[in-house]
């Protein structure tokens, strides 16, 4: 029997400055190699949940085990390494470093993370090369790669955060709505990619979007508001 990759139990998360819960889970669960899609509309919580999986945020209560590892037993910075080890993250706004070339970009995980780097010589001869497939991949032409990340169309933007959250094949794949941008054609071959890469490598992957077309490609979705305790009093006010 697989083990749980992510495990949430009895969380609660309260932004700064707000009286109530933004989040309430008693339980919230991705097992090894599963693909999830988690819908919900805006304020559902959905990019406060990805925070706490990736030890971004910490929870007022609760726990948040990740690959069996405790993230409350982890001080700060071994928090970052932990997540920069095991979780490639494509956030919302992508994150990207603007005065870094494209392939820079893609290779940022590598440079910080001895764990990813080495494990990215299974995608390619070396960091580079893999980085180099992963945006051939993507459909991001090589006359690009060496262009400011500026420089490039919100779409463009969104697939070279995904090479970047790919590389080093990461346990878990966490992806904040990163099909917004993209037209429908190129929306499928993102998809391709990133969940052929996922089953490939057995990661987790957990997909967060408000289009609802999208969930039949997982293996389970999840409706956030009907596991968020907070969502549920909302609607019942």
């Amino acid at each position: 029997m697989s083990h749980a990759a992510i495990a949430l139990r009895d969380i609660s998360f309260t932004w700064p400055g707000q009286r109530t819960p933004t989040l309430a889970l008693d339980r919230f669960e991705v097992q090894a190699q599963e693909q999830v899609f988690v819908s919900g509309p805006s304020g559902s919580g959905k990019s406060t949940l990805l925070a706490l999986i990736g030890g971004i945020n910490s929870a007022q209560s609760g726990t948040v085990t990740i690959l069996e590892q405790s993230l409350a037993s982890l001080a700060g910075a071994r928090r970052d390494r932990f997540r920069v080890d095991h979780i490639g993250f494509i956030f919302q706004q992508f994150n990207l470093i603007p005065y870094l070339s494209i392939l820079d970009n893609v290779m940022l995980p590598c440079r910080f993370s001895t764990y990813r780097r080495e494990r990215a010589l299974t995608q390619g001869s070396n960091v580079l090369n893999a980085a180099q497939s992963l945006l051939r991949s993507l459909d991001l032409a090589p006359t690009l790669w060496s262009r400011a990340v500026t420089q490039l169309s919100i779409g463009q933007q969104q697939r070279v955060a995904a090479a970047r959250a790919l590389i080093g094949r990461p346990e878990i794949v966490v992806a904040d709505e990163p099909t917004s941008a993209l037209d429908s054609d190129r929306q499928q071959g993102f998809l391709d990619l990133i969940q052929q890469e996922c089953r490939q490598t057995g990661a987790s992957l957990v997909f967060v979007s408000h289009d609802q077309r999208l969930a039949q490609r997982f293996d389970r979705r999840i409706a956030l508001n009907d596991i968020n305790r907070c969502a549920q009093l909302e609607e019942s006010a």
